[in-house]
């Protein structure tokens, strides 16, 4: 087992360690992870995943926790001595973050299906095509932590969301024959989860909105309306309202020029019929 692999099994285990202490801490002043979410003017189901282990505690959360639980700042060293969590970079990190608590999501994709909707043999394949290449451990590790994500999907109450993805993804077989069946039969499953709806661009189009690349628009639970924009080699987060709007205006023109959710299954199943 490499060291990287350890390192992030420890973080794991660490961060599990430090979830149980904050519903600890929680329960003995009294709190319902509801309560405790509006007392903070936080999220429930942050509280839920941090006290589960699956999202990190932050440092200024910890502040805020520590005073208002009165833990004699606890939280806080326990967050200053977590081990280092290397599964993405920084800002991958901070997307991870609005995604995980986003209460609608809407994404067009032009290059891979989004992580949310890749089985777990696709997700590898993708990260196999990586240049320069991640070793074999690495590669297992990052597929399990794209999977993780998807648990956002089968929520209680999921967050609404949308996707646009360009007719050449749809057709790309990514791993071979056997994976792509088995990635295609997986859209038109996520297809029918309520609140998520896939829309396919058709290659036909003359022209269409999303010519200048893929992009993500979030809504927060406090109702901030942000972007995201993801290149080969880093990010930029867009929190302007004038920037915002003119993608959510791309992005508006780019449903009216996809196919319907409904087409877009019936496509779904003609795809498998080609295999």
């Amino acid at each position: 087992m490499s060291p990287r692999k350890r390192l992030n099994k420890k973080s794991s285990s660490a961060m599990k360690m430090l979830g149980a202490q904050v519903a600890a801490f929680r329960r003995a002043a009294g709190y319902t992870q509801r309560s405790l979410a509006e007392r903070i003017v936080a999220d429930e189901e942050t509280i839920a995943s941090i006290e589960q282990g699956r999202r990190p505690l932050k440092e200024d959360l910890a502040k805020t926790l520590d005073e208002l639980l009165d833990t004699k700042g606890a939280l806080s060293v326990g967050v200053d001595n977590m081990p280092e969590i290397d599964l993405f970079p920084l800002w991958a990190e901070q997307f991870l973050d609005h995604e995980r608590e986003a209460i609608v999501l809407s994404s067009y994709q032009n290059q891979v299906l989004p992580g949310l909707l890749q089985t777990e043999a696709y997700a590898r394949e993708v990260f196999c095509n990586r240049v320069p290449a991640f070793d074999r451990d690495e590669i297992e590790i990052k597929t399990a932590a794209r999977i993780d994500r998807q648990e956002i999907l089968h929520r209680k109450v999921p967050p609404t969301i949308n996707y646009v993805i360009w007719e050449p993804v749809f057709r790309l077989p990514i791993g071979g024959r056997e994976v792509y069946a088995d990635q295609i039969r997986h859209l038109r499953t996520c297809a029918e989860l309520p609140g998520l709806s896939i829309q396919f661009l058709p290659l036909h189009r003359a022209t269409h909105a999303g010519l200048d690349g893929p992009f993500i628009l979030l809504e927060t639970p406090d109702h901030q309306h942000l972007a995201y924009n993801e290149t080969q080699r880093g990010s930029q987060w867009v929190s302007d309202p004038d920037e915002v709007s003119i993608l959510a205006r791309k992005y508006a023109m780019l449903r009216s020029q996809a196919l319907t959710p409904e087409d877009t299954r019936g496509l779904l199943g003609e795809l498998l019929g080609e295999q």
